[in-house]
């Protein structure tokens, strides 16, 4: 393919995914959270990157809409740390994705890192990363439920 058809379909794609981020970016705006279009086209770049350092591939839309979405309304994001959240969010989910081998669905996965992450976790993104995948797992399975589970 031509370098400069390839530099179009490249500048075309990231220009489709960030209009579809910013009807993501109006919801979260609703939250006091909101991102540039120079901070939505670098949400894009970075989850290219965690998707090669992981080996994965991603159809469609991607994850990030869905972890928009999923964590747009927590009292633990902040204007100020919310491209930081997304960033870490991402890299976890895909970290995730491969340590559990796929057996989870996305919206499960993200199911039970939000249930952690404004339950146990109060909002610490270093405790999701340190937690186990049994107590990951058993935060998808107990609906909701509080326990004393704690991280390997």
């Amino acid at each position: 393919m031509d370098n400069s058809l390839a530099l179009a379909l490249g500048q075309a794609q990231l220009a489709a995914r960030t209009e579809s981020l910013q009807t993501c970016n109006d919801v979260s705006q609703r939250y006091g959270l909101s991102l540039s279009d120079r901070q939505l086209q670098n949400l894009i770049v970075a989850e290219n990157e965690t998707l090669r350092a992981y080996g994965r591939l991603e159809f469609g839309e991607g994850i990030l809409p869905r972890l928009m979405y999923s964590f747009c309304d927590s009292p633990y994001s902040t204007r100020d740390s919310w491209m930081d959240t997304l960033l870490a969010l991402q890299e976890l989910f895909y970290a995730f994705k491969n340590e559990v081998d796929d057996t989870l669905s996305d919206d499960e996965l993200i199911e039970a890192m939000h249930h952690i992450y404004h339950g146990k976790a109060q909002g610490s993104l270093q405790y999701l990363e340190n937690m186990s995948m049994t107590t990951l797992l058993h935060a998808l399975r107990s609906d909701g439920e509080e326990d004393d589970l704690e991280f390997d």
